[in-house]
């Protein structure tokens, strides 16, 4: 790594770095108006056969909802505390994440990034460990990694102890159990609304109109997170041989194509990484200026998503016992 953090920051202008209030709030209101816009005209003008087009439109513009809540994760949405935590909370309740928790567990992902014993998000598993898991485990690992992020919110993965729901999670610092304790209570509220919902309307009416939007929703937040740290290319370190420069250029940038701007462009994440209180309509402007420092040490694959997919989730399975850098492989 022949630059420092400091030197990075400093080829990004301070304009990137700077939130705008009125801007961020653009994004979620838009977000939310389409998301109603949606399920109005589902509910209104909808035939049976408009559902799969509903449940993929629907579930694709939940998965932007929670990026812009990503962004008050990050102090990104804005500079005023309350209004992150409160913003974060509207966008990630509806979608039964518990802001706080997640807040933390992805502050651990991005302080982590590339380090085998301590990030947060798709780390690998080494040989020993692959050998030691359960039939079960490993289906649930490599075949349903796209559905299982509900899963890990209640009891995270591999190594990495603490339901991000209950307060007392090893998870959260003492400090900051009473925000764990406000998430709890919105997304107590989240579910008695859904009984509410299904007991009016039917179980049918929950599937359809929620269950299955929210299930396009999870699988577009596993997709995209795998694909941003999964490849046979990208390297993962152990102990000394990892710092936070590196780490966060181990991740990389993928396209999307027309989704890109639907996504709030998630798919720059190298710079994301780097700096993650740029706003996320800051990225592009931000790689821009970082590219010419960085060359060709600026990670990025214009590959298909779906080759890149398949090649991944076939390939990258676990890494060695040692090293201190090591690369996905086959058992």
């Amino acid at each position: 790594m022949k630059h420092s953090i400091s030197e990075l920051k400093k080829s990004i202008p301070q304009s990137a770095f700077v939130p705008s209030l009125p801007r961020s709030l653009f994004y979620f209101f838009w977000d939310v108006s389409l998301l109603a816009l949606l399920y109005y005209a589902m509910l209104n003008y909808g035939s049976v056969w408009m559902f799969p087009i509903f449940w993929f439109a629907a579930g694709t513009i939940m998965w932007a909802l929670f990026v812009v809540g990503h962004d008050c994760g990050h102090g990104s949405f804005s500079h005023v505390t309350w209004i992150n935590f409160l913003f974060g909370h509207l966008a990630h309740t509806p979608l039964l994440v518990p802001f706080h928790g997640w807040k933390v567990s992805h502050r651990t992902h991005h302080n982590h990034t590339g380090d085998i014993d301590k990030d947060e998000s798709w780390h690998p598993l080494t040989e020993t460990q692959y050998k030691s898991l359960s039939p079960l485990a490993k289906i649930a690992r490599y075949k349903f990694f796209l559905i299982v992020f509900p899963l890990y919110l209640f009891v995270r993965s591999s190594g990495r102890d603490g339901s991000h729901f209950l307060p007392s999670s090893p998870l959260f610092p003492r400090g900051e159990r009473k925000h764990a304790v406000t998430s709890l209570l919105w997304m107590i509220g989240m579910v008695c609304f859904l009984v509410w919902v299904t007991w009016q309307y039917g179980f049918l009416f929950f599937i359809s109109y929620y269950f299955l939007p929210y299930t396009v929703f999870v699988v577009w937040l596993s997709l995209v997170t795998f694909l941003h740290h999964t490849d046979v290319n990208i390297p993962w370190y152990r102990g000394k041989d990892w710092n936070y420069a590196k780490g966060a250029l181990s991740t990389v940038d993928r396209s999307y194509g027309i989704f890109e701007p639907i996504h709030h462009n998630i798919g720059t994440h190298v710079v994301h990484h780097l700096f993650p209180t740029i706003p996320h309509y800051q990225l592009k402007f931000a790689k821009s200026h970082l590219k010419k420092l960085l060359g060709p040490e600026y990670r990025e694959s214009n590959e298909s998503i779906r080759k890149v997919f398949f090649r991944s989730a076939s390939e990258c399975i676990i890494v060695p016992d040692s090293g201190g850098k090591v690369f996905f492989r086959k058992p």
